[in-house]
C-alpha cells in the first residue's frame, strides 16, 4: 500500500516540513556526488557499537564524533527508493503535525524523534546482535518520520490517505481512514522487527525497531507538545 495524499488542510504553508525534504535531498545528492557514496555512509553513518563496543569491520573507519553520527545518520539514505518514499511519508503526514506544534517545536520534536527511535534501534541491536551487527553503519529519517506517523494516528485518526494498493501487476486507488493504513503500517513493523530478531539479515537491513520507537515516541508524546488541534478532514 503505498499513500499518495491525505484529506486535512493546514492553516500555514508546512515551512519546516519542506525545509526538511530540502535538507535531505541535498544530502543525497551530496552523498552521490563527490566521494564514494559508500565511503560517505561509513564516515558519517551512525553506528551502536559505540554505546557498547566491541565495534569491528568499517566501524573502525568512522572518525565522525558520536552524538554528531547521531544527527548526519538521520538526513542520510541508502538509496533513491529510500530517499523518495521517505519524503513522500514525510509530505503527506508531516504538515499536519508540524501545524499543530508550530514551525519551531516541530522541528526540535522531530529531532528528538530521531533520537529515540535510533536509541529503540541500538537497545534491540545490542541485546539481541553481535558486534558484527552492531558495527554496521544505521542511516535514514525513517525512525523521525515514524514519530510523525505515531503523532498523525493521534491527532487525525479520522483523517482518509488515497492510497495506491498493488496487486501483481493490478493496482487501484482507495482512500483508507488514517487509524486503518498507520495501524497495518505499524503491525507490519512489528512483525518484521520480530522477524529480523529471528533471523537477522547478513550485512544489514531495514531497521524496524528505528520505526517502532519512533512511532511509539510519536504516540507517547504529541499531546504533551502540540500547541493546538489541526484542522478537521475536508470530508
Amino acid at each position: 500500500m503505498f499513500p499518495l495524499k491525505d484529506n486535512v488542510p493546514t492553516r500555514h504553508f508546512p515551512l519546516v516540513t519542506v525545509a526538511l525534504i530540502v535538507a535531505n535531498v541535498l544530502a543525497f545528492v551530496w552523498q552521490v556526488s563527490g566521494t564514494p557514496f559508500e565511503e560517505d555512509v561509513i564516515r558519517y553513518g551512525y553506528y551502536p557499537c559505540e554505546v557498547q563496543g566491541p565495534c569491528v569491520g568499517v566501524a573502525g573507519q568512522n572518525d565522525t564524533p558520536f552524538l554528531a553520527s547521531v544527527f548526519t545518520s538521520m538526513f542520510m539514505h541508502g538509496d533513491i527508493i529510500h530517499l523518495g518514499g521517505n519524503m513522500l511519508f514525510l509530505w503527506i503526514f508531516g504538515n499536519n503535525v508540524e501545524d499543530a506544534l508550530g514551525r519551531l517545536r516541530f522541528l526540535l520534536w522531530y529531532l528528538v524523534a530521531g533520537i529515540a527511535a535510533t536509541a529503540a534501534q541500538t537497545l534491540v541491536t545490542l541485546w539481541f546482535g553481535d558486534p558484527q551487527s552492531a558495527s554496521i553503519p544505521n542511516i535514514g529519517a525513517s525512525g523521525a518520520i515514524a514519530g510523525v506517523l505515531g503523532a498523525y494516528l493521534l491527532l487525525l485518526p479520522h483523517a482518509s490517505v488515497l492510497t495506491a494498493i498493488f496487486l501483481g501487476f493490478i493496482f487501484f486507488l482507495r482512500e483508507i481512514p488514517a487509524i486503518l493504513y498507520l495501524g497495518i503500517w505499524f503491525l507490519f513493523q512489528l512483525w518484521q522487527g520480530g522477524f529480523s530478531i529471528l533471523e537477522p539479515q547478513q550485512g544489514g537491513g531495514v531497521a524496524f525497531f528505528a520505526h517502532i520507537g519512533g512511532f511509539v515516541f510519536g504516540l507517547l508524546t504529541i499531546h504533551l507538545v502540540k500547541a493546538r488541534q489541526p484542522l478537521r478532514p475536508h470530508y
